[in-house]
Parts: structure tokens; C-alpha cells; sequence
């Protein structure tokens, strides 16, 4: 009971309340329930189901009975299961950007350094300055969602102020602008769109898939879901999207096609598939310390590469484009882990 009293607390500090409103509102239209009592019960399923406010809406609480909504994970709840499959003394390898990068390396198909790569290495700047893009992204090592990420063009640039732009803005990591691949940049030109795969080692270190989304940029310059963009799930075994492709704003509709291009969502097919899951089965061996991850690939006419990997992979992504709570399947390897390691 206290854990949950400080999540709520939590829930509350980190609150988005322009959003909440906005729920609230439309839960209020479209359930003929009260406000009062829709807050009443949003309040209470963080205590029942460890689920946070706004996952409320976002899961359609308000609509669903409740053996129902024991379906579903939220953000207290993963945030247990992900402490015990990637505790805290491992997963700084994909909780740092620099880290993660240099040891996953052999997986990456775009330029990336540091500062310490950019003193040492001309090589490295001469590549960085000369993409085929044009375009440098500056990173902090421990940014998400697409926070703290700046876009600048490589002519800008010379070896020396490379370097002394990076310190002064404090940024730790310089990647060349990815180019997609074209049938990706079709679907959506805004931003780089890219698949994100849920792994999973089980008691005997074997890796199986929980799931596989395309990330869908909607005229943003990022593609996560907490942007604003879509999110449509894909076939493990086809590499083609296999549903709708949905917002984690409950205002909005599901898109069957890309709103602003036209292009087919439902039953568009993911470049490389074969490749992609093989490296990603490959990557999800490499540190078995952190047993769940999400992780997140690009696609490009070269191949699949890494952006990066999560310890602390979203609910959201993983059950909104299929519809369904999966924390049965959770627990399950829950139940795996703590009876075979301890």
C-alpha cells in the first residue's frame, strides 16, 4: 500500500495535466459518466492495478470490467518486472547512449562519436562531416524520447568546432542523419520511423520475441508515441503490419493509412525483416545481464541498424496497436525467472 501511495504521488508530480483535461473530458463525453466518479475510479485502479492516472484512459479503463483491466501492465507494474530483469547495477550499458553504443557497435549501420572518438580519430570526423546527409544529430547520453536532440547541418562544421560546439552545449554524442529506407520514407518523410522489437531471454537464456511495432512519424520530427505519432503492430514471423496503426491519445482515431500521405499502413511490409530479427536475436545474447529489452531499429537501403536499446521499454507501444493487456505474459516469465534463479 505505501508503494503505491508513492507512485501516485509520483503519478501526480509528473502529471501532463493539459492531456489529463483532455481525457477527462472526453471520458466524460463518450461514457455518461461523471467526472467526479471517473477520477474516483482512476485514482483507485492505480491502487488495484498499479497502473498509473493517465494509463487510465489510455488503457480504456473506463470501458472495461474488472477482470479486464487485470489484463493490462502499467507503469508501476513494469517498473518492478523491469528492475528484476534488468536490475540497476547492469542496465547502464542501455541506459547510456555512449555506453550503448560503443558496445553494440558491430550493429550499427550510421556513424556515430564521442568527443574522446573526435580528438582521436580524423577519420571519424572526416565521415561525420562528409555524410551523405548533410545533416549531424547531437545527443545527451542519457536523453529520451527524443529529448535534447538537436539537428544541425554538417557544413556548419570544422574538426575544431565540431568539438568546441559539442562541450559548450554540453552534448556527448554526434551521429550522421540516418537516411531511411525509401519505401519508409514514403510511409512518413518527417522523421526517421523505426521498428521497435521487445526481447525477452526466458529461464534457459534463449531469446523470444514479445512483440514488434513500426513507429510512425505524423508530420514530427520524431516518432515516438509519446510525440504524438503512430504506432501499428507487426508480424513476427512476416515483417508486415498486421493492424491499424493507433495514438496513445484516446482523442484521436486509429489510421489504417498515414493521414498525411495516403500510404498503406495495414499491410505494409518492413524492409529486411529476416536481417532484423536475426540481428536483434544476435544483440539480445550479447548481455544477458539485462534480460528485457526494447530495442530500436532503423531500416535503411544498406540494411537494419540499432538507435538503441531499453531497459525500460514502453507499455504503451507494446499493448495499444495490439488492443490488449498482456501481463499474463509477463508474468509468466516472472514466475520463470524467480523460481529457476532463485
Amino acid at each position: 500500500m505505501i508503494k503505491r501511495i508513492l507512485y501516485l504521488g509520483y503519478y501526480i508530480k509528473q502529471m501532463d495535466w493539459k492531456k489529463f483535461w483532455l481525457f477527462l473530458n472526453y471520458t466524460a463525453q463518450h461514457s455518461n459518466k461523471n467526472k467526479v466518479s471517473i477520477l474516483m475510479d482512476a485514482v483507485a485502479c492505480v491502487f488495484i492495478y498499479n497502473i498509473s492516472i493517465l494509463e487510465y484512459f489510455q488503457f480504456r479503463f473506463f470501458e472495461k470490467n474488472k477482470e479486464q483491466r487485470k489484463d493490462w501492465a502499467g507503469t508501476g507494474y513494469m517498473f518492478e518486472y523491469q528492475l528484476i530483469m534488468n536490475p540497476k547495477k547492469d542496465r547502464l550499458i542501455l541506459d547510456d547512449k555512449t555506453l550503448f553504443y560503443k558496445e553494440y557497435q558491430p550493429y550499427f549501420v550510421h556513424t556515430v562519436a564521442d568527443i574522446a572518438d573526435l580528438k582521436k580519430n580524423t577519420t571519424v570526423v572526416e565521415k561525420l562531416l562528409n555524410t551523405k546527409s548533410g545533416k549531424l544529430v547531437f545527443k545527451v547520453a542519457d536523453g529520451k524520447c527524443g529529448v535534447a536532440v538537436e539537428i544541425k547541418k554538417a557544413n556548419e562544421f570544422n574538426e575544431a568546432s565540431l568539438i568546441s560546439f559539442m562541450e559548450n552545449n554540453k552534448f556527448d554524442l554526434v551521429e550522421e542523419f540516418i537516411i531511411q529506407h525509401p519505401s519508409l520514407n514514403a510511409l512518413s518523410p518527417t522523421a526517421v520511423n523505426t521498428v521497435r522489437i521487445f526481447t525477452q531471454l526466458n529461464k534457459n537464456n534463449e531469446v523470444e520475441i514479445l512483440g514488434c511495432r513500426q513507429r510512425i512519424s505524423v508530420n514530427s520530427s520524431v516518432d515516438n508515441m509519446a510525440a504524438g505519432n503512430l504506432a501499428a503492430p507487426i508480424d513476427e514471423q512476416t515483417g508486415i503490419v498486421s493492424g491499424v496503426a493507433v495514438y496513445s491519445d484516446i482523442t484521436k482515431p486509429e489510421e489504417s493509412k498515414h493521414p498525411i500521405t495516403g500510404i498503406a499502413i495495414v499491410g505494409f511490409e518492413v524492409p529486411f525483416w529476416k536481417e532484423t530479427m536475426v540481428m536483434v536475436k544476435e544483440a539480445a545474447l550479447l548481455h544477458p545481464q539485462n534480460r528485457s529489452i526494447g530495442w530500436d531499429v532503423v531500416i535503411t537501403e544498406s540494411g537494419p541498424g540499432f538507435i538503441e536499446g531499453n531497459h525500460d521499454w514502453c507499455k504503451l507501444l507494446w499493448q495499444l496497436p495490439v488492443k490488449k493487456g498482456m501481463k499474463s505474459v509477463l508474468e509468466a516469465y516472472k514466475n520463470d525467472y524467480v523460481s529457476y534463479f532463485f
